[in-house]
């Protein structure tokens, strides 16, 4: 089969990849669309750890079943050959408390598509059968391959709690940054603030509800006081990931509010301590979704309740090394980029 490769920082390339078999409980996707993520992007260019070079990146997709293991259906009995499917990416190999109370992405032993294992950036992949969630009838699969950056929303909303009739602020209005604004408006929230420093993703954000601040000509931290006489938001959300995004966040919360940090740009940076310690700000990881909150993104998507349309682009997987600089040097007005290991 075809795949694309990270093979260095920088460098994908386009080679003959070894077609995968599937084992008793796994399942063989032919791979319909895969998505392009932030944290691959910081893997290309070897800024990120999990990721180590020759691999088959992408754990945003969806497509359909070629293949089942002699024993995947008593792992997942609506499994079928043909069936169309997205697949969460993150499996646990083992039991632990983490994931028996419903957290399998933190578990100790949890393995994700594309990073410990070849991912989707192919044209099959291999993956648990424990793990492939069929789409709901009438979903297309172009939106089944957004499930995933969808979940990580519905958790930060999760981890920012009540925020009904509150101000809120998103820095970065890259794909998760867009999908949390519409899930924190979904879960009442007032007002909601966008940062970025790309205008025609400024304008993404006030299409989707948000209040646009361009950091290049204000002050972010002051324009949110301004705007809230003062209080600050009850809820921040990091969608960057570095320390000035960080600092921003926790600047502009109010005294016992909460900032969510999911941008993962910067692995370390500096952090105000004295002032969360002084107001009792709350900071929260937000890493990835649970389960649940997989599913629920499944059921978002299948009701029309978020979108990234119109600024998604179809792209083979052979142009994916351009997508992956585009996206990197200037994104402009794309919200997604999917790319198709079947487009010429």
């Amino acid at each position: 089969m075809r795949a694309l490769v990270w093979e260095a920082p920088r460098k994908l390339v386009m080679r003959e990849w070894e077609k995968p078999s599937p084992r008793s409980d796994e399942a063989l996707i032919r791979v319909a669309y895969a998505g392009i993520c932030g944290s691959e992007l910081s893997g290309y260019l070897g800024h990120n750890a999990l990721r180590v070079p020759p691999l088959v990146m992408g754990h945003e997709f969806a497509g359909e079943i070629e293949a089942l293991g002699v024993g995947a259906k008593r792992l997942n009995p609506d499994l079928a050959v043909g069936l169309p499917v997205t697949v969460n990416p993150l499996s646990c190999s083992g039991e632990s408390e983490l994931q028996r109370r419903g957290l399998d992405h933190l578990c100790p032993s949890r393995v994700l598509l594309g990073a410990h294992r070849p991912g989707a950036y192919a044209e099959y992949v291999v993956v648990p059968a424990k793990s492939v969630t069929l789409l709901p009838e009438g979903m297309a699969v172009r939106t089944g391959a957004l499930v995933e950056p969808v979940g990580c929303a519905v958790r930060i909303g999760e981890l920012a709690g009540a925020v009904a009739g509150e101000a809120c602020l998103v820095i970065g209005a890259g794909p998760i940054g867009l999908l949390s604004l519409q899930i924190l408006r979904r879960q009442g929230a007032d007002q909601i603030f966008i940062v970025d420093l790309d205008l025609e993703r400024l304008a993404m954000g006030a299409d989707l509800g948000g209040e646009p601040l361009d950091p290049r000509s204000v002050d972010v931290v002051e324009m949110v006081h301004e705007a809230t006489s003062g209080r600050g938001v009850a809820v921040a959300v990091d969608a960057v990931g570095t320390a000035t995004t960080r600092t921003q966040c926790v600047a502009a919360t109010m005294a016992t509010g909460t900032v969510v940090l999911s941008g993962l740009h910067e692995e370390e940076s500096t952090m105000p301590a004295a002032d969360i310690i002084r107001r009792e700000v709350t900071v929260r990881g937000s890493f990835a979704y649970a389960p649940a909150n997989f599913r629920a993104a499944v059921e978002l998507l299948a009701n029309g309740e978020v979108r990234l349309d119109p600024w998604i682009i179809e792209a083979p997987l052979a142009a994916g090394g351009e997508w992956f600089d585009r996206l990197i040097e200037a994104p402009g007005d794309v919200s997604k980029v999917l790319l198709d290991p079947w487009r010429i």
